[in-house]
């Protein structure tokens, strides 16, 4: 019970997991190849590994402390590595996140439209019927106008179907 849990978090959280993976692996590969350019050399400050797994996540987060820089042409092509890798991975992260509120915010105003648009409908529905009991009193215009109202009122109702013949999982049509 608890691993189809665990499944079902990984999946609808993917967006927002791999990124995450992402992150750690730059951090470990970035720090390694950082301290394997810069420790054996003279006048180099990431020595030590725990220096070296620091210096990419201030990287990352684009802190950039000068308590840490890399002086060997090779260190230094990992730090841009990782600066590039960083600004990737924090564009990814605020991508995912507005997408996901995007969504639910359509979802919201969807939920609000098709009450309205089911009363709207109605509402139509009933002002075509008083109209038809008295067409004989309608004006070329009015007629014109009723045409009108049906052509709209035909559009509102066939897309109220495709939505109702819609699987609400994946949004796949019914047969």
């Amino acid at each position: 019970m608890r691993s189809i849990k665990f499944n079902k978090f990984l999946q609808s959280n993917m967006n927002i997991i791999i990124p995450v993976i992402l992150t750690g692996v730059v951090i470990f590969v970035g720090g390694f190849a950082e301290y394997l350019a810069e420790y054996k050399q003279p006048g180099a400050n990431i020595t030590k590994f725990g220096d070296a797994l620091w210096w990419p996540v201030i990287t990352i987060t684009t802190v950039g402390y000068g308590d840490y820089t890399p002086i060997t042409p090779v260190g230094r092509i990992v730090g841009t590595i990782v600066m590039f890798a960083g600004i990737g991975i924090a564009v990814t992260l605020v991508t995912v996140i507005t997408q996901s509120r995007v969504q639910r915010m359509q979802e919201r105003l969807k939920s609000k439209t098709d009450v309205k648009a089911g009363v709207l409908a109605s509402e139509m529905k009933a002002t075509i019927q008083d109209k038809v009991e008295g067409i004989e009193k309608l004006t070329g215009e009015e007629f014109d106008g009723l045409i009108v109202m049906m052509k709209s009122l035909r559009l509102t109702l066939l897309e109220e179907s495709k939505e109702v013949n819609k699987c609400p999982e994946c949004g796949s049509r019914l047969l």
